[in-house]
């Protein structure tokens, strides 16, 4: 049933991703239509977020925010799709990659790179990055992500990610990878989108995000400095439908010599920095302030670098 219920989808995705942009952008419209006024689609949980990480802003700028976050939405589920048919050379018209020479420079030096982004912009369209490379084309551009429990949608997004030259790295077996890459001779750039949150048992680092205490990864961060990679933050702009510029911003090329959690700290202040410029690019539905540092610390201990549940004798 699963692998039935992939080819129907793949079949459906293909064909929409084959039509013309602005015939997209009309789908997308109508789409926008039932999200945000039929189905109404996470608009409490938005509305909340916005609120919580503006109150220095009006009712009716946070509404302006909310509509353009939910048409932006919409047109970032159009473009994912297109991603399975688009040519090169009408990538090349629609993407432009900034600094990513100074990436190049440090291949030549031997040193493979990463970068650091958010769930800003279309973070899908990253995975063209190799269509920007100049001295490098055959350079890995390696995508971590987390298997879907839905196998055909797994698939699907696979089929999405990987098609236009990207590698799929499960977020499992990145070391594995990263490592095999080295011992082939291939120069790498691994994206990592580190602005999720962490289940109870993996929070190691609390941080003011956003107007919020909020709990961040910080396993990027331990690969980034085992692997000795150069680190750049990925940052994206999107000045009209259709039209994205990446920039990559170097954080460090020394990450073994920065204190623990440094570039997690630098990541998020540019990631706040890139929200608090335009406020509709930013993933609202996600409900990531749902775990709190006061919960936290009622219901879990840290020792040796471990979280621990608290057991009866913990409590005060």
């Amino acid at each position: 049933m699963q692998q039935f219920l992939y080819h129907i989808l793949r079949f459906v995705f293909l064909l929409i991703s084959k039509l013309p942009f602005g015939v997209l952008y009309r789908l997308s419209d109508l789409l926008f239509l039932l999200v945000y006024h039929v189905a109404r689609y996470r608009r409490r949980l938005v509305w909340k977020n916005l609120q919580t990480s503006f109150p220095e802003k009006d009712t009716d700028e946070l509404k302006s925010i909310e509509r353009d976050f939910y048409h932006f939405f919409c047109d970032y589920l159009h473009e994912t799709i297109k991603l399975l048919s688009i040519s090169k050379e009408e990538l090349e018209k629609h993407v432009e990659f900034r600094n990513l020479n100074v990436v190049e420079d440090y291949f030549e030096k031997g040193r493979d790179c990463a970068g650091i982004l958010g769930h800003y912009g279309n973070w899908e369209w990253l995975s063209t990055t190799n269509i920007g490379f100049r001295r490098y084309r055959d350079a890995v551009i390696g995508l971590i992500f987390h298997p879907l429990y839905n196998k055909a949608f797994n698939q699907l997004f696979l089929d999405i990610r990987q098609s236009t030259g990207g590698i799929c790295i499960p977020k499992q077996n990145i070391l594995r990878y990263l490592l095999g890459f080295k011992r082939e001779g291939r120069k790498s750039l691994v994206g990592y989108i580190s602005d999720q949150g962490p289940k109870w048992e993996n929070i190691h680092l609390w941080l003011d995000f956003l107007n919020h205490e909020t709990p961040v990864f910080t396993g990027a961060e331990r690969i980034m400095k085992k692997m000795n990679n150069v680190v750049f933050y990925v940052d994206m702009e999107r000045p009209q439908r259709g039209k994205y510029i990446f920039t990559f911003r170097l954080l460090t090329d020394k990450p073994q010599e920065l204190e623990e959690h440094a570039i997690t700290r630098l990541f998020f202040q540019h990631l706040e920095q890139s929200i608090r410029r335009e406020p509709r690019f930013y993933l609202w539905t996600h409900d990531r302030w749902k775990r709190t540092h006061k919960e936290f610390d009622e219901r879990f201990k840290v020792e040796n670098g471990h979280v621990l549940p608290r057991t009866n004798n913990d409590m005060p």
